[in-house]
């Protein structure tokens, strides 16, 4: 009797807490939302829109000035980017004000749920009414700043980088012959797919709604999934109100990757040298699609569309349509649209415990990690005089130099370089992050954007164990990830390092130098990266200057603080940093 009085008060207290949620997160989208969102599409449309002339300037330079294409393919490309451009405009001005009326409007929302994972009641209330207020309206503008580094900076470096490429290997000729066939394939893949996507799409988003709305009723009733958690019933609640909204960001999700597959027929012309090819890449998309979407609704297998075969390779099957990847991870960062088109839709399986989830490491807790990592490397270098207060001043000023890349990419493969050197040394099958935080295959995030990083990272850190370096040579290989082609400051870190005679031995750890340069080059443009990054540098500035104030009575001139990069400094008794 006892126990059916507790589960109906428990019951009633899930509906009251529920319902209140409800309106006060509604009652906070209303007053906050119109103003987080407009926060949102102001600054990016008006990002998009000032940058949009650099944007066609640098494209077009590095168009001309690389030497990873040939004559033929340049004109073709000069020919496609009016429309590239244009469907830049478009795709990203509607994604900012969809973006902005989604997040400002459920982000206060959600917020209101969230509330009641805290244990204490008066904490439940009060973070009920104020979490997802102010929290949303500087979230709004964090997302414009991260936007605007993806323009500003992350895209300019990858054309940089495009430019400075030598001339590939594998690049096959293009004749102009095939120029008017790239082009008129990539109009009908935009004319083909974009209502066959959208149709799909809009057809099967019932079978989205009712089944998801099963899965989720069903987990409900036997209190399975994220309903497990007395605490998490709220939010699952909210779940299933806001479904019909998941199933129409679908759609949209549909409809926006539409445009990409039906403008990648113009590469398949270019790759296979045939317009036949091409035109059979745009039908073969839409019955991909089709059963992309039936495999991911367990519908029936396999699709009724016609799927001709567009590649002449052998061993290439109809699902792939891009360049042969790479184990690099330029290779894997470009085979995004390598993937199978997708609608984005949540998995209907059923879903695991909230105890389940908790006990994997989270991508905010790697992140974080590294970010302090970086932090406490850049300290030690910085107080033993290695990194200088000029390197941080110029990186802060976005000044170009020798002396910048050791903070841009020195300081990351540095800190990085230690977790792979204290993971081996401890023997993980994955990393050792600070406080004792280790990530292998079995706790790893479930992140795509990890995914990218993590197997590569472990084949560096094995063939740093299979070289198996001595003290002196470990030294070397962070002398090379610090500073790089910087010779002068080279040579004046004595850090006790030792260069190997074997000139093999020399070219492999310059290649794993190399190798962990790239990667960091990779991450950095990633849109948090820079904000965090700068946030490190300013905190490290402040810290030198904090400790220069208490540590003298007068002012170092600059210019002493610049000829002291080249004078030789020992930071290390040992040779070795030690692990935090």
């Amino acid at each position: 009797m006892t126990n059916n009085v507790d589960s109906w008060f428990q019951g009633v207290y899930v509906v009251f807490a529920f319902c209140s949620a409800l309106i006060l997160g509604a009652l906070k989208s209303v007053l906050v939302g119109p103003i987080a969102g407009l926060i949102l599409i102001l600054g990016n449309v008006g990002v998009i829109l000032c940058l949009f002339p650099a944007h066609v300037f640098w494209t077009v330079y590095t168009l001309v000035k690389t030497n990873r294409f040939d004559a033929p393919l340049k004109v073709a490309l000069l020919f496609a980017l009016p429309a590239l451009f244009g469907i830049w405009l478009g795709l990203s001005i509607a994604g900012s004000v969809l973006v902005g009326v989604g997040y400002g409007f459920f982000a206060p929302w959600v917020s209101a749920f969230e509330a009641f994972r805290h244990d204490d009641e008066f904490h439940k209330f009060v973070h009920c009414i104020v979490d997802g207020t102010w929290g949303t309206i500087k979230g709004s503008c964090t997302a414009v700043r991260d936007f605007a580094d993806i323009c500003y900076h992350s895209y300019p470096m990858y054309l940089k980088e495009l430019r400075d490429s030598p001339a590939s290997l594998d690049l096959q000729p293009f004749r102009f012959i095939h120029v008017p066939g790239c082009i008129m394939v990539g109009l009908l893949g935009l004319i083909v797919e974009i209502p066959l996507y959208t149709a799909i799409a809009i057809i099967k988003s019932p079978f989205m709604l009712f089944k998801g709305w099963y899965r989720l009723i069903h987990d409900l009733i036997s209190r399975e999934g994220p309903f497990l958690e007395t605490a998490c019933i709220p939010i699952a609640g909210l779940t299933i109100l806001l479904w019909p909204v998941v199933v129409i960001g679908s759609v949209i999700m549909a409809v926006f990757s539409s445009f990409f597959i039906g403008l990648y027929g113009a590469v398949i012309v270019y790759q296979e040298r045939s317009f036949q090819r091409g035109v059979a890449f745009v039908v073969a998309m839409v019955a991909e699609f089709d059963e992309y979407t039936n495999d991911w609704l367990y519908l029936r297998e396999g699709s009724i569309l016609p799927k001709p075969h567009y590649r002449n390779k052998k061993g290439s099957s109809t699902s792939e349509y891009s360049v042969k990847r790479n184990g690099s991870v330029q290779g894997r960062l470009n085979s995004i649209f390598a993937e199978a088109p997708a609608m984005l839709v949540p998995s209907l399986t059923s879903s695991r415990s909230v105890r389940e989830a908790i006990q994997e490491v989270k991508m905010v807790q790697v992140w974080q990690n590294m970010m302090k990592a970086c932090e406490i490397r850049g300290k030690e270098l910085l107080d033993a005089k290695v990194i200088i207060p000029s390197d941080l001043d110029d990186w802060l000023k976005a000044k170009h130099g020798l002396d910048v890349a050791v903070v841009n990419a020195g300081l990351p493969c540095y800190t990085f370089l230690q977790i792979i050197f204290y993971s081996i040394k401890a023997g993980s099958d994955g990393l050792f992050l600070l406080e004792d935080l280790e990530i292998t295959h079995l706790n790893r995030p479930q992140d795509r954007l990890l995914d990218w990083f993590f197997q590569p990272v472990l084949v560096l850190k094995e063939q740093i164990r299979v070289l198996n370096l001595e003290e002196g040579e470990m030294r070397f290989l962070e002398k090379v990830v610090l500073f790089g082609s910087n010779s002068d400051r080279f040579k004046a870190w004595e850090n006790g390092s030792v260069v190997p005679q074997d000139s093999l031995r020399t070219a492999q750890i310059e290649g794993i130098s190399r190798r962990m340069v790239g990667m960091s080059r990779s991450v950095s443009k990633f849109p948090t990266y820079r904000r965090k990054f700068k946030q490190i540098v300013k905190t490290l500035a402040m810290q030198y200057s904090n400790s220069s104030r208490e540590g003298s009575t007068r002012s170092v001139p600059r210019s002493v603080i610049k000829n002291s990069s080249t004078r030789s400094v020992s930071t290390r008794s040992n040779g070795s940093l030690d692990i935090v």
